[in-house]
């Protein structure tokens, strides 16, 4: 029988006392959400910067027991509480399976991460490819985790893994990302790259003003502005820097 995916749903009980509430329960959001189900491959969570993507990602990682900052289950350190309370009223519904290998990728903390496995374990220990993550750029340490850290059979988080990626790396993690499918792995990816959320059989949230909605790729405002600038870059680029955008 097939086990994934790894979280089926969350299921979203907020306080009593929510109506009103500031940041995170006033984010469109994590106002209008009830529940969230997961495709069993890869679910990707897309919308505005400020939108709330990196807030119920976060969360995500957390209710699954997972550190805030990223890493593994073993990774257990905090360098500043800014975490939400939002886990906290997230009920997850999982397989009867566990994953046997985890990961959160925070694009914005990774620097911790890696400062964190150098203070505990040396480099060749820990699974990045024998070299520590400070040693290699960014783009390099990102994919270190996707190539050599991830084993399959996993349930991963990423937040804006592109970050780091220059487009033909975001090519490259497409493959390591299907590589990783196709080990029963389950990913949940929060992310602004057309690229990546090109990957096929996937589920595409949108977080807006109204809450969640699944969207088709082509219908992505990533897909249709970045065509609309490359098929015609010198007309929209005349009308942006002409100030009259």
């Amino acid at each position: 029988m097939h086990a994934l995916p790894y979280l089926q749903q969350v299921i979203f009980k907020p306080p009593e006392s929510a109506v009103g509430l500031e940041y995170p329960f006033s984010l469109p959001v994590v106002a209008n959400l009830s529940s969230l189900t997961f495709h069993p491959k890869v679910t990707f969570l897309i919308g505005e910067n400020g939108s709330g993507k990196s807030t119920l990602i976060e969360a995500l990682a957390m209710v699954m027991g997972l550190n805030s900052e990223g890493g593994n289950r073993n990774t257990q350190f905090r360098t500043e509480a800014t975490h939400s309370e939002l886990w906290r009223f997230l009920r997850p519904v999982k397989s009867f399976m566990r994953p046997k290998d985890w990961y959160f990728l925070r694009a914005e903390s990774f620097y911790n991460v890696a400062s964190y496995m150098d203070a505990i374990v040396h480099p060749s220990l820990q699974g990045y490819g024998g070299r520590s993550l400070h040693e290699q750029s960014h783009g390099e340490a990102f994919m270190a985790v996707l190539a050599k850290k991830l084993r399959g059979h996993g349930f991963y988080i990423l937040d804006e893994p592109e970050a780091a990626l220059s487009p033909m790396r975001q090519m490259s993690a497409l493959v390591e990302i299907h590589r990783l499918v196709q080990a029963e792995s389950q990913f949940i990816i929060a992310t602004h790259s057309p690229i990546l959320m090109s990957y096929p059989d996937a589920k595409i949230m949108l977080i807006d003003e109204g809450g969640l909605r699944e969207v088709a790729y082509t219908e992505t405002e990533h897909y249709t502005v970045t065509r609309d600038f490359l098929n015609r870059h010198e007309r929209m680029l005349n009308h942006l820097l002409s100030g009259e955008a």
